[in-house]
Parts: structure tokens; sequence; C-alpha cells
């Protein structure tokens, strides 16, 4: 389980920063007052998805690789100015926006309905990858356990006020039919005749973008060390420069990998696997916070691990049944009305009859079993405004993981090398006891 979880964090790591790869060099082109696909390489063979080849977002990789290999000294300095810079930018854009405002743009508010706004949920979804690459820092950290918290929430929040108020200001600004789906604010602010704006926000824009894709950069680069020193992966990859400090083995396969998915890949193609991939592995964080919790090896009676395990089944069940139901179109409340008490009871049922086996020592996500419980059915429940084609790649993904995980990884990592060790060594106790049998005039032992 942990392997397909670490599997779905690189693989979104990897098509996020694709997908922000390729959108630099549409808001890149914006600067220059060209399309995005006067920069693209047009080939009609490699079909409709994958045929706009984008060299600068291979450029922009290359640099990013460089940067995030020379230390991260250098690069939190980097980070911390160009924050700085996007933060300026985006106070420009909430406010020059709103003074631009038409609120004539918002009179058909949800003109898709509801669906409309469950399905764009799911899909912007991966605007909130990143947060979790806070964690892989807890390493270069003085004081991790308050430092991590702190840093998650509190840059959470801000983004996603950030992200509401841009937003309002985008529709305001502009009909939502006439928003351009490669650089939207630039041609924004180009279409209420604010042509010299356009060039702060595209600047703005690729500094913010830079941003990311080097925050990913060192993010990504971590986790797969991480799994290289269990040796699922292999040892090669754990290795840290002594000089830079930074993992360069890690950090040049992920981004090559990267390089090599924006080359080819739409952005519309890698947004829907992307969020598939995120929703998964927050879903999973919730599952693991609740098991966490609730269970220890050893300690957990069988009746409280089979009574959590009945309630986490029906909490899953429950959510599930409610995605479908919301997948399938139906118009009517009556699956909602039999799921969604299921998964109330469930809940309530894990909070009072299954005692919690283990307390957080420095800090903890409070409201629990509720706020994971309630994550696990917000996922799910995003998990069925995506398109089929989504999970069917997202699958092909999965099954490329546990096939590799049966043949190679499983096979290299610490556990399976202690258990070997220790099979040769009752092996050897019990040759050299034959021996002694042997000299002492006993019975030789046959091997």
């Amino acid at each position: 389980m942990a392997f397909i979880a670490a599997g779905n964090i690189i693989l979104e790591y990897v098509v996020g920063g694709a997908a922000v790869a390729r959108s630099w060099t549409s808001y890149f082109a914006t600067l220059l007052n060209h399309k995005p696909d006067d920069f693209r390489v047009i080939v009609p063979r490699l079909g409709e998805d994958y045929s706009h080849l984008d060299p600068i977002a291979v450029g922009v990789c290359v640099i990013i690789c460089v940067l995030a290999v020379l230390g991260t000294k250098g690069s939190s300095r980097f980070n911390y100015i160009a924050s700085i810079i996007h933060m300026v930018v985006i106070l420009f854009v909430v406010i020059a926006g709103f003074t631009k405002a038409n609120l004539k743009n918002y009179s058909d508010f949800t003109p898709y309905g509801v669906r409309g706004v469950f399905k764009s949920a799911a899909v912007l979804f991966f605007a909130y990858i990143g947060f979790d690459a806070v964690s892989t820092m807890a390493e270069e950290t003085k004081n991790p356990g308050r430092d991590i918290p702190i840093g998650l929430v509190g840059s959470m929040v801000v983004t996603t006020v950030c992200y509401c108020l841009m937003a309002v200001a985008l529709c305001l600004m502009q009909p939502y039919s006439q928003i351009d789906p490669d650089a939207p604010f630039s041609v924004a602010f180009s279409d209420v005749g604010w042509d010299w704006a356009k060039y702060i926000v595209a600047f703005g824009a690729l500094k913010g973008m830079t941003t990311v894709l080097l925050v990913g950069a060192i993010g990504q680069a971590r986790y797969m060390t991480h799994i290289a020193r269990t040796h699922m992966l292999p040892p090669w990859l754990a290795q840290v420069n002594a000089k830079t400090g930074t993992p360069i083995n890690a950090t040049v396969v992920m981004l090559a990998a990267t390089a090599l998915i924006a080359f080819f890949t739409k952005l519309r193609i890698l947004a829907d696997l992307l969020s598939v991939s995120t929703l998964f592995i927050f879903m999973f964080v919730a599952v693991a916070l609740l098991v966490r919790r609730y269970y220890v090896t050893g300690e957990t009676s069988s009746r409280d691990r089979n009574k959590f395990l009945v309630f986490l089944g029906l909490i899953f069940a429950s959510s599930t049944a409610t995605a479908v139901y919301w997948a399938l179109g139906k118009e009517d409340w009556i699956g909602y009305c039999v799921s969604a008490p299921i998964w109330f009871l469930s809940t309530v049922g894990m909070k009072f009859l299954v005692p919690q086996a283990r307390a957080p020592k420095v800090w903890g996500v409070p409201l629990v079993p509720w706020l994971p419980s309630a994550s696990i059915a917000i996922n799910i429940f995003l998990l069925g405004s995506i398109d089929v084609k989504s999970f069917i790649r997202f699958a092909i993904w999965t099954g490329i993981l546990l096939v590799y995980y049966v043949l190679f990884g499983l096979h290299a990592t610490y556990d399976t090398a202690k258990a070997t060790l220790k099979e040769k060594m009752a092996l050897q106790e019990a040759e050299e006891g034959g021996v002694v049998a042997d000299n002492s005039g006993g019975t030789t032992l046959d091997h």
C-alpha cells in the first residue's frame, strides 16, 4: 500500500511539473505577443493530445534541475525573492482586476450547474499539490514538530484565499466563455484595454511558475531519495552529494521524466491525470491517519481491530456509493439519503466504539475521526467527476507499480534482507551445531 502511495506521489509531482512547464511556455508566448503554438513544433502523426511538442518546457526543466542540484540554500534565496515578486503581482491582479469588474459577468453564476462546479473542483485539485513537499524538508528544518504544521496550514490558507480572489477578479473582468485557456489573466487585461498590464501579469506568472517548479523539484527528489533508502528503488538514487548536500541523481532522474512528459503531452491530459492521482493520495493519507490512530500492532485487541475495519469499510463503501450515484447523473436524492447516513453512523461508531491506540506526541490532526472520514468522502466524491480515460491511465500506472513491486522492489527491501539474513544465521548455527555433534561422536546432521 505504501509503495502504491509513493509511486503515485512521484507521478503527481512529475505530471504536475510537466503541466506547469507547459503553462510556462504559454505565458512566455504572451509576454512576447505570440500564441503558445508559435513556440511549439506540431507533429500531426502523433495524435491530437501528444502532437504539440514543447522544447521551451524542456529548457525550463533543465534550468530548474541545475538550480535544484546547486543546493537548498541557494534555492531558498531564489524562492524567497521570487515569492515576494509573485505576491506583489497577485495583489496587482486582484486590485486592478476589481477596478475593471463588471458585475454582469456574474449574472450567470453557475452556467454548468452544480455538476460543473464539482467537475471543475476535481480538475483544479492539482493546484493543491506541493503543500506536502513541505514535509519532505523535515530533515533540513530546525524545529520540524512546530514549523512543518505551521508551514503546511499557513501556506494552504494563504494560497486558497489568493486563488479565490484571483478567480473572482478574472470572472468579473471577462465573461467566462471568453477566458483564454492558455494565459487567462494576461489576455483578460489586454481585452479590457490594459495592454501594458498583461506584461506585468505574464512576468509575475513566469516567476510564480518557476518557483512552483523549483519547489516541486526539491520535494520530488527527496521523495525518491527516501524510497531509494529502503532499496525499493536502486540505492544509487539515494546518494547525496557531499559538496551541495542535495540528491543529484534523484533530481536529474525526476526532472528528466518531467521534461519528457512536458515535451509531448497537452495540458488538459496532464490536469485530468494529475487530479486522479492527487485525490487518490489525499484519500490515502486520511486512511493512513485513521490506521495510525486506531491500530498498533501487538497492542490493539482483535475485537477493536475488527470493529475498526468494519467501520472503515462502511465509510469507504458509503463514500464510493455516493460518488457512483453522482457520476451516474441521478437527479433524485434517494441514493444520497441511504449512503450519507451510513457514512455518518460509521464515523460515529468509530468515534465512540473504537478506542484510539496512539496519541500524537507533538502535533496531531484535530477532530479525529471526523476530519479524516470527511476527507475520504470528499476525495472519493470528487473522483466521481473525472473522466474515464484518466482512470484508465491511472490504472495502467498503478499496474506498472505493482508489477515492479512484485518482481523487483519487494525482493530488494531491508525487510527482505533482514529475513534472508536471519535464515542464513539460523542455517549457519545449525551447521555449526552439526559439526560440534559430529566431533563429539554424536549423530551427524544431514544438511
